[in-house]
């Protein structure tokens, strides 16, 4: 299966004030490491033909420190002239990943032992539409920050909500997916978020799961933070610490 990784980093991180004024957040240093290369180094262990990065602002902090290969595995790059979140990200970047399918990965996240070897071959192996990779969270109010699943037994998802106010269990959705290529022809289809003005990542895959797509879920990994204010950057060195 011919497979590439899709990573998002094209954001500006305005939520983190002055610290990436003049600086791409991804490119922010955690523990003597730009926070995307730990997302790189997850994928540069998978069996994949290629990475794909979505870059925006400070685009060429990241184009100039990476180049064309990041430990030897080549990697192209889609510039997003607008940032209008994830779903327009990964929109973006449909020429260029053609007919593979991919694993989505975000560019400024860590994780204390990732599993996306494990979810890569669950993806394989069940012949899924997609896989989300979540995480079990003891402090529920953490789930506002991403999104919620409604899931049975197998680990079938049935249900996503965005940024829910009350979840109803612990399980937190992260970034990490595995998707077929056709997951191209629900973009159109996703609703636009009233709140963001923008198309959500749950939404697209929920419009997949209401087609009759089977979609499951997998604990990513035994920790997580997606930096996206001084807290979570701290909350990312604390990953670091224990890795």
């Amino acid at each position: 299966m011919i497979m590439k990784v899709l990573i998002l980093a094209g954001g500006r991180g305005k939520r983190l004030g002055q610290t990436t004024e003049n600086q791409n957040k991804c490119m922010l240093n955690v523990a003597g490491t730009p926070l995307i290369e730990y997302s790189l180094n997850c994928a540069v262990n998978l069996d994949i033909s290629e990475i794909v990065i979505v870059v925006g602002y400070k685009a060429e902090e990241i184009i100039n420190k990476h180049g064309n290969e990041y430990k030897q595995t080549p990697i192209k790059y889609v510039i997003q002239q607008e940032q209008k979140g994830l779903v327009h990200a990964i929109e973006c970047s449909k020429n260029t990943i053609g007919n593979d399918d991919f694993m989505l990965m975000l560019g400024d996240e860590v994780m204390v032992n990732p599993r996306h070897k494990e979810m890569l071959l669950k993806f394989q192996e069940e012949d899924l539409f997609s896989i989300c990779g979540t995480v079990a969270v003891k402090d529920k109010t953490l789930i506002s920050k991403t999104y919620s699943i409604i899931q049975g037994e197998d680990d079938r998802i049935y249900r996503l909500i965005e940024k829910p106010k009350n979840p109803l269990n612990n399980i937190m959705g992260t970034g990490n997916c595995v998707f077929r290529n056709e997951i191209f022809s629900y973009i159109e289809q996703t609703p636009i978020n009233q709140k963001r003005g923008e198309k959500e990542l749950p939404d697209l895959i929920q419009c997949a799961i209401d087609d009759g797509q089977i979609v499951k879920s997998l604990c990513i990994c035994d920790s997580y933070s997606n930096v996206n204010s001084e807290i979570e950057l701290k909350e990312a060195l604390s990953c670091f610490s224990h890795l």
